[in-house]
């Protein structure tokens, strides 16, 4: 297994080195309201590590993936999650880490319209088109002390596609 692989299976940044608690609560402030990040998977097929630029939302607490509706096309990140749910969720902006997660895909038709609902709104999307055609996962951070969480506010923040 090449050293990429290895750092996607047991990120070169493990969560327990971030001791500053600034540091920390500079990324829950991140995780907090959506905008660009990348996200590192490993290829279903090839088994290398595939890196890409995507918009993430964080609504109520929780953080998901999603993008913009095309009929009859899965998405390869999609399929690549499917295949194996661990990636890495890099921060850019507000902050740099490389946060170890899982993804949860959302297929359920009633928790997809509950997300799809605050993702449509704040990219003027219609709902039932991005219920049937978006993909949807939901991300949870492996390692990613409390005190760094997504804070629950009871409303949310996406970032725009």
């Amino acid at each position: 297994m090449n050293d990429e692989i290895q750092n996607l299976r047991e990120p070169a940044h493990p969560m327990a080195i971030i001791s500053d608690p600034a540091h920390e609560q500079a990324i829950r402030s991140a995780l907090a309201r959506g905008h660009t990040i990348d996200i590192t998977t490993l290829g279903r097929r090839s088994g290398e590590t595939r890196r890409i630029e995507i918009v993430f939302h964080s609504f109520d607490g929780r953080v998901f993936i999603s993008g913009i509706p095309i009929r009859g096309r899965t998405r390869a990140w999609l399929q690549n999650l499917r295949a194996d749910p661990r990636f890495t969720f890099h921060l850019k902006q507000l902050v740099h880490a490389d946060l170890p997660a899982t993804a949860r895909e959302i297929t359920q038709e009633p928790e997809r319209r509950q997300v799809m609902t605050w993702i449509a709104r704040v990219w003027r999307r219609d709902v039932d088109e991005m219920v049937a055609h978006s993909p949807l996962v939901e991300v949870t951070f492996e390692d990613l002390p409390a005190a760094a969480a997504p804070a629950s506010s009871g409303q949310g923040t996406a970032a725009r596609p």
